[in-house]
């Protein structure tokens, strides 16, 4: 995006967005010269967070595809769903299977005016404003209903979103509220970042993050299982983006994945 062209109304160009790093990130066009400078910070200090999100985004899509495929789901809430990009989900699901019907959920104003551009031909695909934060808004918006019913198995993606929301913010209570409206057979599917790999480096990076505007909290692997709570995890449990369920074998430097994923099911 050129940041001659006027921002959309409600979008403060000057202030970097999650959706819009991860889209520089990804080589996206969709940014602002704040979000790129913030991603540059980030950058000069973790070269590899480049891969890093392209991995994670690797990740979603074969998660999409096992739910779709080999788990049955048909319907899937993808919350902090970031910019439309390539393979989005709806697309990926389809290719899968046939009939998904997909509700894309992103605070950013931007977000939603390009998904709806993207959609707006679609009957079974559709996106809403709305903030993980206050999931009781989210859960009870008026088109939530029509493409998502809770009484039957839905797959909830929350991927590279959970490590946007601050413990004082309540991210296990907001998990714990989808697990609760989840039907058995359901799936929850979680990326994260973690400390684990560079506890030093990665408390200075999100240093670096805060002050630039783009605030974000790593969490332990001990900390991410908690988000799954008696949800039963898939094979390969919880892991770096690149080792759940690869389809290609890529050289890959696991010490310098900071992601981690995973796939669980609603008994």
């Amino acid at each position: 995006m050129s940041d001659l062209r006027p921002a959309p109304a409600g979008v403060d160009p000057n202030t970097p967005s999650a959706a819009r790093i991860y889209d520089y990130a990804l080589g996206g066009k969709d940014n602002y010269e704040a979000d790129r400078a913030a991603a540059e910070k980030a950058f000069a200090m973790a070269p590899e967070m480049p891969l890093m999100a392209r991995q994670n985004r690797e990740f979603l899509g074969r998660a999409v595809r096992f739910l779709a495929g080999e788990a049955g789901i048909r319907q899937f809430l993808d919350i902090g769903s970031g910019l439309p990009t390539q393979q989005n989900v709806h697309q990926v699901a389809a290719e899968a299977a046939e009939g998904t019907r997909v509700v894309y959920v992103d605070y950013d104003p931007l977000v939603v005016a390009h998904g709806d551009a993207l959609v707006a031909d679609s009957e079974n695909v559709t996106f809403i404003r709305g903030d993980l934060r206050q999931i009781g808004d989210i859960l009870s918006h008026p088109d939530l209903p029509r493409l998502i019913d809770f009484s039957e198995p839905v797959a909830v993606l929350l991927v590279a979103v959970l490590h946007f929301v601050r413990d004082e913010e309540g991210p296990y209570e907001v998990v714990s509220r989808l697990r609760e409206v989840m039907a058995p057979g359901s799936y929850l599917a979680v990326s994260h970042v973690t400390p684990d790999p560079h506890p030093e480096e990665t408390a200075e990076l999100v240093q670096v993050s805060t002050k630039a505007g783009a605030p974000w909290v790593a969490r332990t692997r001990d900390e991410l299982l908690r988000f799954f709570g008696d949800l039963e995890l898939v094979e390969p449990g919880l892991v770096t983006a690149p080792e759940w369920r690869p389809g290609i074998a890529r050289p890959v430097d696991f010490g310098k994945m900071w992601v981690l994923s995973g796939v669980a099911r609603k008994p």
